[in-house]
C-alpha cells in the first residue's frame, strides 16, 4: 500500500498552513503558557499531529503507527543515549576527581567566567558538535559549566545559544553530506556557500555569547579575546569549508581557535577579572602536564573515540546492514510528491538498530575506559551508569514524544506544507527560505533533517525564481543551525544536563529571541548574496 502526502488538504493553503502548525503550537502552548512538564507537552503534541495526520491529511493508521514509533526509536538511539553517555562520562570524571583538574587547567588560562564561558561553551562546544554532535556538545559543556560554579538554567541557555554555527558542519559534516544527496548538487559547491555565510556570525558569537550574560561594560572590558576566538574560528571555518573537504570544518576551526586562546591568554589578560560567583575567593591549583592531560583523559578519550568511529574509513566496519531493517507499514509507503519531488518518490523508513557507530557510544566508552584508568571498581562505574539512567527516565519519555511527534508531522506532509508556504514571497524569498531552514531544524531537530526535509524544495523554488539552488540549499543549512536552540530536542538535552527539569518552558523563552535574531541576520547576508554580489556564490 502506498499513499501520496497531500500539501493542500483542506483546498485552501492559509488554511491548510495554519491546521499543519497546531501541533508544534500545543507542543508550545501547553509547555509555555499552562507551564507542564516536558514529556506531557510532547505528548500533547504528538497525539495532535497523529488526529491530524489521520482525519485532516487521510493517512491511514498503520502509517502514522509506523511514523511515531520510528521516531521513538530514533529519539532513543540518536538522541536519548548520546545524553546518557554525556552525562555518565561527566559524572564519571566527578566521581574520580578528574574534574576538579579540568576546571583548575581552565582556571590556568583565565579565572573570569566570560573567557571561561567562551572556552568551553564556543570552541570546545563546537569541537564536540564536529566529531559528533547528537547533543553531546550541550550535554557536555553544560555539566562542565555547571562544574565550573556557572548557575544551572545560565549554563542551559549559554550552551543553546553557543552551539549554533558550527551546527551546519557537525557530526563530521552530515549535514552538508544530506543536503548533496537530496539535491544531487555537488557537496563542495555547498560547503563552500555555507562557509561564505556562517564565518560572519562565528566571528559575532563569542560577542554575543559573552554579552547574553554580562552587560556591555563588562563584555568590551575582554573585547580583545573575544575578537581573537571569533575570528581564529570564523577564518579557519572560511578556510577548510571552501579549499579543503568538508567533514573536519568544525573539528580544525575549534582545535585552531582554542590553540590561538590558549596562546593569546598566556601574555593578555583583562584589566579587571569576573570570577564565576563573587562570594568564592580566586584559587589557584597548579598541575604538571601530565596531571592535566590526566584529568582530561575522560574528554579525550570520548573525543578521539567520536572522531575515529566517525572517519567513513572506520564507519565501514562498524556498519552492519543486517541491523538495518524497514519499518513495518511504513518504509516506501510514503510518496513524495511535485513541488517537493521532481515526481512521486518513495519515503525511506528504515530503522537503524545499529549502536557501534553511534557517537552516544563512543561517549560511553569514554567514560568507561576512564573509570577502568582511574582504579574505579566496575561495581561502582555500573551503579553510577544505572543512577544517570534513572535520573533521566523523564526526559527520556519526552525526548520519545517529541521525535514521535516530528516523525508524523514529516511523513503526514505537515512539515512540508509549513515549508511550501513560505515559496510565495518573489523577491524576499532568500530571506524566507533562510528562514525556512530555521523552520526546519525547530521542527526536527537536526540541521540534517531540516536539509533532508527542504533541501530538494529549495532547489525548485530557486530554479523558478531565477535564484541560485546552491545559494538557497546553503540558505536552508545556515538559517537552521539558529533554529537548533529552540527545537524541543535541544531544550529537553539542555534541561536534562544540567539539572533542570520543570524548567524547560522558561529556557525556551530565554533563547527565542536570540534564535529569531541570529536566523533573521542569516536572512539578510543570504539576500546580500543573492542580489549584491552574486558572483561570489560557488558554481
Amino acid at each position: 500500500m502506498t499513499w501520496p502526502q497531500i500539501y493542500d488538504p483542506l483546498g485552501n493553503w492559509i488554511l491548510s498552513t495554519l491546521v499543519a502548525s497546531i501541533p508544534v503550537l500545543t507542543l508550545f502552548f501547553v509547555l509555555v503558557v499552562l507551564k507542564a512538564r516536558v514529556w506531557v507537552s510532547a505528548l500533547c503534541g504528538m497525539l495532535a499531529a497523529v488526529l491530524l495526520a489521520m482525519f485532516v491529511f487521510k493517512m491511514p493508521l498503520p502509517l502514522v503507527a509506523g511514523a511515531a514509533g520510528h521516531g521513538f526509536i530514533f529519539g532513543m538511539l540518536r538522541i536519548a543515549w548520546v545524553i546518557i553517555a554525556s552525562i555518565f562520562l561527566y559524572n564519571i570524571a566527578v566521581q574520580t576527581g578528574q574534574f576538579q583538574v579540568m576546571k583548575d587547567s581552565i582556571a590556568g588560562l583565565s579565572g573570569d567566567k566570560r573567557l571561561q564561558l567562551v572556552l568551553i561553551a564556543f570552541c570546545f562546544g563546537a569541537f564536540l558538535e564536529g566529531t559528533g554532535g547528537g547533543g553531546a556538545p550541550v550535554a557536555i559543556a553544560g555539566a562542565f559549566l555547571i562544574g565550573l560554579g556557572f548557575q544551572p538554567f545560565q549554563a542551559a541557555v549559554l550552551c543553546l545559544v553557543a552551539n549554533t554555527a558550527p551546527v551546519a558542519w557537525g557530526g563530521v559534516g552530515n549535514p552538508i553530506r544530506t543536503l548533496a544527496g537530496v539535491t544531487g548538487l555537488p557537496e563542495f559547491q555547498f560547503s563552500a556557500m555555507t562557509g561564505r555565510i556562517l564565518p560572519i556570525m562565528s566571528f559575532i558569537l563569542p560577542l554575543w555569547l559573552v554579552r547574553s550574560m554580562v552587560g556591555w561594560k563588562e563584555t568590551l572590558q575582554v573585547w580583545p579575546a573575544l575578537f581573537m576566538s571569533g575570528l581564529s574560528f570564523a577564518a579557519m571555518q572560511f578556510y577548510w569549508s571552501n579549499f579543503q573537504e568538508s567533514g573536519l570544518v568544525d573539528i580544525v576551526a575549534a582545535i585552531f581557535s582554542l590553540l590561538v586562546m590558549v596562546a593569546f591568554l598566556k601574555f593578555w589578560k583583562p584589566s579587571e577579572v569576573i570570577p564565576v560567583s563573587e562570594n568564592l575567593p580566586e584559587r589557584h591549583h597548579h598541575h604538571t602536564v601530565g596531571e592535566v592531560l590526566k584529568g582530561w583523559s575522560p574528554f579525550i578519550i570520548a573525543s578521539i573515540l567520536i572522531f575515529v568511529t566517525g572517519l567513513p574509513a572506520v564507519q565501514k566496519y562498524l556498519t552492519f546492514d543486517a541491523l538495518k531493517t524497514p519499518m513495518p507499514a511504513l518504509h516506501n509507503a510514503v510518496l513524495k510528491m511535485p513541488p517537493v519531488a521532481p515526481k512521486p518518490t518513495p519515503e525511506d523508513a528504515t530503522v537503524n538498530l545499529n549502536i557501534l557507530n553511534l557517537p552516544g557510544t563512543a561517549v560511553f566508552l569514554g567514560g568507561f575506559i576512564a573509570a577502568l584508568l582511574a582504579g574505579m571498581p566496575l561495581s561502582k562505574t555500573f551503579r553510577i551508569f544505572g543512577r544517570t539512567f534513572v535520573e533521566m527516565i523523564p526526559s527520556l519519555a519526552a525526548i520519545s514524544f517529541m521525535v514521535g511527534l516530528a516523525y508524523v508531522t514529516r511523513y503526514s506532509g505537515m512539515d512540508t506544507v509549513l515549508g511550501l508556504s513560505m515559496t510565495g514571497t518573489g523577491k524576499l524569498y532568500p530571506f524566507f527560505g533562510t528562514m525556512l531552514g530555521w523552520l526546519g531544524v525547530a521542527l526536527t531537530g537536526t540541521d540534517a533533517g531540516s536539509n533532508a526535509l527542504f533541501g530538494n524544495l529549495q532547489k525548485v523554488t530557486a530554479e523558478q525564481l531565477n535564484l541560485s539552488p546552491i545559494l538557497m540549499g546553503a540558505a536552508n543549512s545556515a538559517g537552521g543551525v539558529m533554529g537548533k536552540m529552540i527545537d524541543a530536542q535541544s531544550i529537553v538535552v539542555s534541561s536534562a544536563a544540567t539539572q533542570q527539569h520543570g524548567n524547560e518552558a522558561a529556557i525556551f523563552k530565554a533563547v527565542f529571541w536570540h534564535s529569531l535574531v541570529l536566523a533573521s541576520l542569516v536572512g539578510l547576508i543570504v539576500m546580500f548574496y543573492a542580489y549584491v554580489v552574486p558572483w561570489l556564490i560557488p558554481g
